[in-house]
């Protein structure tokens, strides 16, 4: 497995602004310039992917939790203990 799959949204982000702020400072060296811009976009890549697979997640959560039409469902004093 590639190195960028294996690591954590944070780590990746984290990655991501250390380039980010090696570019602007303007003392990367143009030879070693491209692989930063390269690895940096895999980590955008990644972050997307990660984004878009905790929101798909979030909506199932969410849509098994919402009361379907004709079904008895827990009101919220039930849910507390009430």
């Amino acid at each position: 497995m590639s190195k960028t799959k294996q690591i954590s949204y944070s780590r990746a982000l984290s990655e991501l602004e250390k380039i980010i702020a090696e570019i602007e400072s303007e003392e990367t060296d143009l030879d070693v310039l491209s692989e930063k811009v390269k690895r940096a976009a895999s980590l955008i890549k990644l972050c997307r992917a990660k984004l878009r697979s905790t929101e798909e997640e979030v909506k199932k959560a969410l849509s098994e939790i919402e009361e379907k039409p004709g079904e008895e469902g827990v009101t919220g004093e039930e849910a507390d203990g009430y």
